[in-house]
């Protein structure tokens, strides 16, 4: 009886634990993500001005949600996305995507936040299913892409976009750092990494599969751990 006891408390304990860790509060919205992965460690910053996907990665940050979950998806001079928990204890071979929160996330489209290399975006179903482009409830995807000559940009516009415009101050990102213009409006961006890029550079590189689970790295990559970091000057 006393043990039974003891294991109640115990629980309750580890359940207010959890709820209390997963509180957003105001100073969680200072500080920055370290996302501690097997190729190197990479620091995130989330934008204040898509609030609905900042938050909802901090209480993921802070639930260690994404701890133990792999880099599913990886293709060089594009993207490495990760996110999903089933990839946690995945067998070799395995086709992933699929897992995540029950809940979507609103679009939170901005036009001065665009793909360039090293954002982080989250990831969605198809147009078809989804007409309103809602947000993967954890699923992410981090900017690599390539960088674009004005010629280049100028067939995206055309040929990808429809028509519109890319401002100019973000053509000359995209010309200097590089990026995935034509990504820009259909997937929410909502933070950037401050630090390790190169990580990026190392995961885009590894080799991938070709088979059912195309994209996935033969040799697991993986989020070792994520949590909130003091924030400091760029």
């Amino acid at each position: 009886m006393r043990f039974k006891l003891v294991a109640l408390i115990m629980l309750a304990f580890s359940f207010s634990a959890f709820s209390q860790d997963s509180t957003i509060r105001k100073k969680d919205r200072k500080k920055d993500v370290l996302m501690v992965t097997s190729l190197g460690d990479i620091v995130i910053r989330l934008y204040d001005s898509t609030p609905l996907h900042r938050d909802n990665f901090l209480k993921l940050v802070k639930t260690h949600y994404y701890d133990g979950v792999l880099f599913h998806r990886v293709i060089q001079n594009f993207m490495i996305q990760g996110g999903d928990p089933n990839s946690r204890t995945a067998s070799a071979g395995q086709p992933l995507g699929n897992g995540g929160p029950s809940y979507t996330i609103p679009a939170e489209f901005r036009t001065t936040l665009f793909h360039k290399k090293g954002v982080i975006a989250a990831a969605r179903t198809g147009d078809k299913e989804n007409p309103l482009k809602a947000s993967s409830g954890s699923q992410f995807y981090l900017a690599q892409g390539k960088k674009f000559t004005d010629a280049g940009l100028d067939s995206v516009e055309t040929y990808r976009l429809n028509g519109r415009k890319i401002p100019l101050d973000q053509r000359e990102v995209y010309k200097t750092i590089g990026g995935i213009p034509h990504l820009d409006q259909n997937y929410t961006v909502y933070g950037e990494v401050v630090k390790g890029l190169e990580v990026i550079d190392r995961i885009a590189a590894v080799p991938t599969s070709k088979a059912a689970d195309r994209d996935r790295p033969l040799e697991d990559v993986k989020i070792i751990s994520t949590r909130l970091i003091k924030r400091h000057k760029k």
